[in-house]
């Protein structure tokens, strides 16, 4: 790929980093190969934008036989290397590491983790300010966000909605410690100037949230035009109707590009234990003043959780929400532990693209590439 060809993909946030990414992966040689990022997924096929403009791309047969589940195929946000066939059509060979990836347990019986987006930046995490407002929600998407990688930020929409709205925003600042918390109103165009510094040229933003919440509102309000298709409020429960029905990552006026998610009716978590000790790391502070180091937080002396607690210092929704997603991670981590005993007395799973294997290869090594 020449020099002057890569505009195009500098837009949607190629940089020296990738470069090296690409170096590093033996792909810079003349083989036929460009880097294309992945901007659309559908069922079966995906959307790439290379140097030569977009695509519509599938795998090769070798690297869908190579991939040992959902997170090991192209998610939104990848970069690829992808051969470019005649006419409009590309075929993907391999998956560049991945700097972030936002993920969740995948729909169905089975243990598998699926990416939702991945190389993110920043992760907008949208509650609306009506009847659908939810702190323990907030919290378990701020599990999922801090364990992605990418750096957590709280919309609060639908502010115009809401005439306490600074006592809510401050209420989310309580369950959030080190987490920006902006109230927005699409209807009222208030709040966007907030939005500005994580909206620079070449940074990812994905928007998450339960279905409704505006998410579509917000990505048609910051792109200033109508990308999205919305509908209306049900009267019943306050929620929009689901408008969003794929992944999908948007150019916007400022360059910066973001993603829009399929609304979710719940979040179900996929080895967050990382994640769960930053988004409670108050709770983890006040652990670590108890005076035995075992401390369960019940009836030892000296437990500075239930003190904390006695005192109104510490909320016992919240203290109870982190405990309840402590037990599930564990469960989780369990049958995960099962699954994967199971997949390797059936033949020690197989290896990704890169000749390696198991979950961390599949998102990618970042020890070998430095950040910029």
């Amino acid at each position: 790929m020449n020099i002057h060809n890569r505009n195009k993909l500098n837009e949607y946030g190629w940089n020296e980093f990738w470069e090296l990414a690409w170096q590093t992966a033996g792909l810079s040689g003349d083989n036929g190969l460009q880097p294309a990022r992945v901007t659309a997924q559908f069922s079966h096929a995906y959307r790439i934008v290379s140097a030569a403009g977009e695509r519509l791309a599938t795998v090769t047969g070798k690297f869908e036989f190579a991939a040992a589940g959902k997170s090991d195929f192209p998610a939104v946000g990848d970069w690829v290397a992808a051969e470019l066939a005649d006419g409009e059509r590309a075929v993907i060979h391999a998956l560049l590491p991945r700097r972030s990836a936002m993920t969740r347990r995948a729909a169905g019986n089975r243990e598998e983790e699926q990416v939702i987006g991945a190389n993110l930046d920043f992760l907008f995490i949208v509650n609306a300010l009506n009847e659908d407002f939810n702190l323990r929600r907030i919290e378990r998407y701020l599990i999922m966000a801090w364990e992605s990688g990418a750096s957590p930020v709280v919309l609060l929409t639908k502010m115009d909605l809401c005439p306490d709205w600074e006592e809510k925003a401050a209420e989310v600042e309580s369950v959030a410690p080190g987490v920006p918390v902006h109230a927005v109103s699409a209807a009222e165009n208030r709040g966007k100037e907030q939005l500005a510094p994580y909206l620079l040229p070449g940074r990812t933003v994905a928007v998450t949230g339960m279905s409704g919440v505006g998410k579509s509102t917000l990505l048609n309000w910051l792109a200033e035009d109508d990308l999205q298709r919305v509908q209306g409020i049900r009267e019943d429960d306050a929620r929009g109707r689901h408008t969003t029905t794929h992944r999908e990552l948007f150019l916007l006026p400022s360059g910066a590009l973001l993603m829009d998610t399929p609304g979710m009716r719940e979040l179900q978590l996929w080895e967050a234990r990382d994640g769960w000790q930053e988004a409670f790391s108050d709770i983890a502070e006040l652990a670590a003043k108890c005076r035995f180091r075992d401390c369960r937080h019940q009836s030892e002396a000296g437990c500075a959780v239930r003190e904390a607690l006695e005192s109104g210092e510490l909320d016992p929704k919240r203290y109870a929400n982190y405990g309840k997603t402590e037990r599930e991670l564990a469960r989780l981590a369990r049958k995960e532990q099962t699954a994967a005993g199971r997949r390797q007395r059936a033949g020690g799973g197989k290896p990704d693209r890169f000749g390696k294997k198991g979950r961390a290869a599949s998102r990618g090594s970042l020890s070998e590439f430095e950040s910029d």
